[in-house]
């Protein structure tokens, strides 16, 4: 499709948005792909850290004469009056300048929930990136959006928003979605030469790993050996079960285990890595949504935090055909994979912020629903007055182990994991269990009514028919 058909009936209209949690890493990307981009200006950029965020801005090229750290309503509204740049600490300023949707990036579960709660109630339009927000309250902000005639929508560029695209194409080109997901955030890189493997900034031993690079005959059993011999590394970032609560809520696909499987598998290995068991592969139903770990050698291409779908390929001389132009298909012949390599944050979620602007459609989910949750399970046990401390890059909650539940699975009266994050525990809690609500000693109010009102509005319609394999 030629994106410049999307847009060219739009005018000259220049889109405005501002941005909270300017100053982090999704951010910057969007902040210096902007300027390359016609029609498209900040108008209000917010983060706690103003004199870094401004420093950041002269880096990126921005003019000095064109930024204005304000502190006063009064101050913004005089900047958007002369054309400016406001970058304001609080997002509490973030309304007394004219604009047309919110980039809400901070990663803060209440924080972010309440920039993008005023922002949707005084009619304007939300494009969410911090997943931990939507994993509690998105369903929540949906129905505000829809009250409010505005957009709610996931970000192109980050990971949930490009598998929603990927899904929804291969939907409307009637293909038989099994499974659907993304690799983890870094690739595991073995030198069988020197018999390690890299993730990251981390590398070791693993000299069995060499001889697994082939499937062999039994799927199962190779990636459990591969799982071990990489055991020393972490496995199952908290960001991942997040990201996958998101695209479930979005798409219906739903995990097909609470830990997610993440088989450590080559890109040319995932046709007959996600097929279902009895076909050898590890799923135990179809529609699932699950990560995996990405296995290469250091002189082969990245999957580069990319996703995929992958189907069955009905019609055999199509996808032989397919299969001698390099497409991955499984061994037998029954399943494919389809993939994109790749998230390139802000520098694509321009595409959303027009969309949703310009033509009121999102990027994310037309009906989200109450299809899994994002819970947490004590991984020791926990006594009363415990501080669930959320940290680190991936916004880990210490001693909880993120899982996804299946919405059959979720009790009514489990936490939400980020709604969790940063409590205080009122009761003791045993290893293993999951964290109740009743277990939460100071639950940020808002964000627990926001919780309860989403779940109660959507769960009921999650019962409703849906197409096949989206709801296994």
């Amino acid at each position: 499709m030629n994106l410049h058909h999307l847009f060219a009936d739009t005018g000259s209209r220049t889109v405005r948005y501002a941005l909270s949690g300017a100053g982090g890493g999704f951010a910057r990307t969007l902040l210096a792909q902007t300027p390359r981009i016609p029609g498209l200006d900040p108008a209000v950029l917010c983060d706690r850290d103003v004199p870094r965020l401004h420093a950041m801005l002269l880096e990126l090229g921005y003019s000095a004469s064109d930024l204005d750290v304000c502190t006063t309503a009064d101050e913004v509204a005089a900047a958007a009056r002369a054309g400016h740049i406001a970058l304001v600490q609080g997002g509490s300023l973030l309304s007394a300048a004219p604009w047309d949707i919110l980039v809400e990036a901070t990663g803060s579960p209440a924080d972010g929930y309440a920039m993008a709660r005023e922002a949707l109630t005084d009619g304007r339009h939300v494009a969410m990136v911090s997943k931990e927000v939507d994993s509690v309250a998105g369903l929540h902000l949906a129905d505000l959006a829809k009250d409010n005639g505005v957009v709610y929508t996931t970000a192109d560029g980050d990971q949930p928003a490009n598998l929603i695209g990927l899904v929804t194409w291969a939907e409307l080109l009637g293909l038989d979605i099994v499974a659907i997901g993304k690799s983890s955030e870094y690739d595991l890189v073995l030198d069988p030469d020197r018999g390690t493997v890299t993730q990251l900034d981390t590398t070791v031993p693993a000299p069995e790993l060499a001889a697994l690079l082939s499937l062999g005959d039994d799927t199962r059993a190779t990636l459990a050996a591969r799982a071990q011999a990489v055991s020393a590394l972490p496995v199952g970032a908290t960001a991942d079960y997040c990201e996958m609560a998101v695209v479930a809520t979005n798409t219906g696909f739903r995990p097909d285990v609470e830990r997610l499987h993440y088989p450590v598998a080559r890109i040319a290995e995932l046709a007959d890595v996600y097929a279902l068991r009895e076909d050898g592969g590890l799923l135990h139903r179809a529609g699932a949504v699950d990560v995996f770990s990405a296995l290469r050698l250091p002189d082969e291409a990245s999957f580069a935090g990319g996703v995929f779908v992958v189907v069955r390929t009905g019609d055999q001389v199509t996808w032989e055909t397919l299969r001698g132009k390099g497409h991955v298909v499984s061994r037998d012949g029954r399943y494919a994979a389809i993939y994109l390599p790749y998230h390139l944050m802000g520098v694509e979620t321009p595409v959303s912020l027009l969309s949703a602007v310009l033509h009121h459609r999102p990027s994310g989910g037309t009906d989200p629903r109450a299809h899994a949750a994002l819970a947490g399970r004590a991984q020791q046990d926990l006594p009363a007055g415990t501080v669930l401390a959320m940290g680190g890059h991936h916004h880990d909650v210490t001693d909880v182990q993120a899982v996804l539940l299946r919405d059959e699975d979720t009790p009514a009266d489990v936490a939400p994991l980020y709604l969790a994050a940063h409590c205080t525990l009122a009761r003791p809690v045993a290893a293993g269990e999951l964290i109740r609500l009743a277990d939460l000693a100071d639950a940020d109010e808002d964000l627990l009514a926001a919780w309860t009102l989403g779940r109660a509005s959507r769960a009921s319609r999650a019962t409703d028919t849906t197409p096949a394999g989206r709801v296994g």
